[in-house]
Parts: structure tokens; C-alpha cells; sequence
């Protein structure tokens, strides 16, 4: 009897103990050892269909779900830092957030987003932040390419990143500099094949065609993020629509003399009244990209602008971080100079003495798009043959932060996802 009284009161405890402790909170503050991972964990748990709370501008924007011994243990395996609280804790910490004394807000993260990376299936000298980070944290993606593009499978997926690519059939502008290596020459030979095989006579027509499938999934609902290059090509190639921009380098024949003219900017996303570099030797697209000139490495950061979290949710998820100060980092296209930036594109990271965005965000139709300039946030300057990062020595890395909150932004609530 004595044995069964004991029993039953480990029981009580522990159940009551459990009760108490129904929720688990990822800090992702300086609390936090691992914050790319912790954004895994947080996508993880929707893919087991539970709700995951976004609690924007508190300790980081942490994430906060039901407490499950399952749950826990995944934490552990992962090593995201977590917190167990009380249900009543938890209660007392949401109406704090809510008060309207404060920046903060809570967000309902509903559903795991299904997510597409395109990227060419051959191996190029040069790798890619978010597939490298995606793998880190653990997040699933699909690699697709034009193929799939233009089979018109996009409406599966409900975020979609553009791999470093060059939407105006230029191959990257790499001709100068890497014109008879081996890797340029099989890419040159792949993207005709893939062109002709789609009855487009030019590479160019090609990419245009798929930029314009981008323009549509967009228009659809779907979220579109790219960055470095496949920023401002994929708006020149947009602009350029039915216009020559290519040196008979590219495509056999002489760009069209009045290309500049005859541009046509209402067709672009983010840019306007922009000029495009007609050098084919000249690694350079257009007057758009800010990478010449720059501050010194040790001067070159951008900062986030702080939004309401209560009246401005959609930029507020996007920029939740531990710092609102993010050091710089070089691509081929590295910043965006704001005078040809339109007047309704969101700037959501500037360096201002320079007069350069580096993140801009917009909407196109029922969806939205974001921006992001620069090749690796943990390289500074990322050359091609260069080694991959290893994101193991860069688990809080700020500057990745801003892709993996795009990529959890497609679960929000609906009505949060209007500006």
C-alpha cells in the first residue's frame, strides 16, 4: 500500500510538474547558441502540424510551441537553446507583447512552406547562401531549373529563391575573365540545348521566358527571394523585354544600338531609370549594383530599420534579428543605389553615407518579393573557385538570419502578410 501511495504521488508530481511546464520558448537572443538551427527547429515543429508562435522583436524574435518530451529532444539533438516555461508564465509574457506600450507582436505560424531553389543542375565554381544555409538548418528544399520552370510546376511551392543566376542571357558577364575555361564553355553549351529545346532561338529569349514565369507565380500569391546577381539581371532582363541586350559574344549577333532607349522599366519589380553596361568585357550589368565604390571592409556594415511590429508585420518578420547592425559582404551585385530604386519598393537595410540598400521588399499582385544584395554574409568577398563557409563556425550569423526569416515568412497568417 505504502508502494502504490509513493508511486501515485511521482505520478501527481510529474504530471503536474509537465502541466506546468507547457511551453518552449527559442531564445534568439545572445541567449541562443544556435540561431540558424533554431530556425529548423522552428520549421520542424510545423511539419508535425502545430502551431508555432513568431514573438516579433521579443529577446530576437523567438519562437515559442507546446511543450512535448518529442519536441525537447529534438532541441537537444539539434543544439538549439531552449527554455521550458509555465503555461501562466507564457500567458503573462503574450500580454506583455500585446500591450501597445510596446514594438513587439505575436505571429501565428501556421504551415511548413513548401520550397523551391532554382539553380542549374550542373556544377558551376561557385556555391549559394541559402542552399548552404537551408542545409544547415535543416530546412527541405527542391532544387528545380527551367525545366521545371516551364512546365509550369511552380504553383507546388509556396517560397521560391533565385539561385546566382543571370536572367539576360550574359552567362554572368564572365566572358572576359573565364571565357575558355572549361565550366563556362559546358554552361554555354548546356543553356543553348535547354533554349532550343524550348523553341527559343537565344539563351536570352530563354531566361526571359522564365523570368516572366517568375513575374506570374508572384502575381499568383508566391514568394519570390533572390540575391547577388539574380536581382538586378532578373529586372534588366524584365526591362529589356523584345530588346537585343547581348554582345555577339553571347549570342552571335550585335546588341541593339538603341537597347537603352527602348528599355522599358514599368515591366521591373524594384528598379527604375537605370543604365545598363553595354561593355561585354566590362563584369558589370547595369549602374544599379553598388559594389564600386565601397567603404574599407572594416566600415562596410548596413543597418536594419526598425518597423512597428503591431502596424508593419511583414517587415518586421523580415528583419528580426539580435543586432540591427550587419556587416557587409560583396557580390557581383552587392548593394542597390537607392536613386534607381522605385518609389514604393520597401528599404529594409541601408548603408546611408553611401546612399546604398542592401534588403529591399515589395509586393507584385496577391504576392510578394525580396531582395537581397551580396553573394555570402560570412565572406566578405566571395570569389569564384573559393571553398564553400562552413556554417558550423557561423551558427549566429546575423547576416543569415535575414534569409531564413524570408523563408519562414510564407507560413504567417494570412492577414499578416499584407503591408
Amino acid at each position: 500500500m505504502r508502494k502504490l501511495f509513493f508511486f501515485l504521488t511521482v505520478v501527481i508530481l510529474l504530471t503536474a510538474r509537465i502541466a506546468s511546464a507547457s511551453i518552449i520558448l527559442l531564445p534568439m537572443d545572445l541567449k541562443q547558441a544556435q540561431h540558424l538551427k533554431a530556425y529548423g527547429m522552428a520549421y520542424w515543429v510545423l511539419k508535425q502540424d502545430i502551431t508555432v508562435d513568431w514573438m516579433l522583436n521579443y529577446r530576437g524574435g523567438s519562437f515559442s510551441f507546446p511543450y512535448t518530451k518529442i519536441f525537447e529532444d529534438e532541441c537537444v539533438v539539434r543544439g538549439v537553446s531552449y527554455e521550458v516555461i509555465p503555461n501562466s508564465k507564457y500567458q503573462s509574457i503574450m500580454a506583455e507583447i500585446q500591450s501597445p506600450e510596446v514594438n513587439q507582436d505575436i505571429v501565428k505560424l501556421e504551415k511548413a512552406p513548401k520550397i523551391a531553389v532554382y539553380s542549374p543542375k550542373n556544377k558551376l565554381p561557385w556555391d549559394d547562401a541559402v542552399t548552404m544555409v537551408l542545409t544547415y538548418a535543416e530546412i527541405p528544399y527542391d532544387l528545380i531549373y527551367d525545366d521545371e520552370v516551364l512546365e509550369g510546376k511552380l504553383p507546388l511551392y509556396d517560397w521560391l529563391h533565385l539561385h546566382h543566376e543571370d536572367f539576360t542571357g550574359q552567362y554572368g558577364k564572365f566572358y572576359a575573365q573565364f571565357g575558355s575555361e572549361p565550366w563556362y564553355k559546358e554552361d554555354e553549351k548546356r543553356q543553348e540545348e535547354m533554349a532550343a529545346k524550348w523553341g527559343y532561338s537565344k539563351v536570352s529569349e530563354l531566361k526571359l521566358g522564365v523570368a516572366k514565369q517568375f513575374r506570374n507565380y508572384v502575381a499568383g500569391g508566391g514568394f519570390l527571394f533572390a540575391m547577388c546577381s539574380a536581382t538586378d539581371t532578373y529586372d534588366i532582363a524584365l526591362a529589356a523585354d523584345g530588346i537585343d541586350i547581348c554582345g555577339n559574344v553571347f549570342d552571335g549577333d550585335p546588341m541593339d544600338a538603341g537597347a537603352q532607349s527602348k528599355l522599358n522599366f514599368t515591366n521591373c519589380f524594384a528598379f527604375e531609370n537605370f543604365k545598363i553596361v553595354t561593355n561585354p568585357m566590362e563584369y558589370e550589368f547595369s549602374n544599379i549594383d553598388a559594389t564600386s565604390p565601397r567603404p574599407k571592409m572594416n566600415d562596410d556594415y548596413f543597418s536594419l530599420f526598425d518597423f512597428s511590429a503591431k502596424y508593419d508585420p511583414v517587415p518586421t518578420m523580415l528583419c528580426q534579428n539580435h543586432t540591427t547592425t550587419i556587416k557587409g559582404f560583396m557580390g557581383q551585385t552587392t548593394d542597390f543605389r537607392s536613386q534607381y530604386i522605385k518609389s514604393d519598393v520597401l528599404i529594409m537595410g541601408e548603408y546611408k553615407p553611401f546612399n546604398m540598400a542592401r534588403y529591399i521588399h515589395g509586393n507584385f499582385g496577391n504576392g510578394m518579393w525580396t531582395f537581397y544584395g551580396g553573394h555570402d554574409p560570412e565572406d566578405y568577398q566571395h570569389m569564384v573557385y573559393d571553398p564553400p563557409t562552413d556554417l558550423a563556425l557561423h551558427p549566429n550569423s546575423p547576416g543569415y538570419r535575414l534569409i531564413l526569416n524570408n523563408v519562414l515568412f510564407p507560413a504567417a497568417k494570412k492577414k499578416h502578410q499584407k503591408t
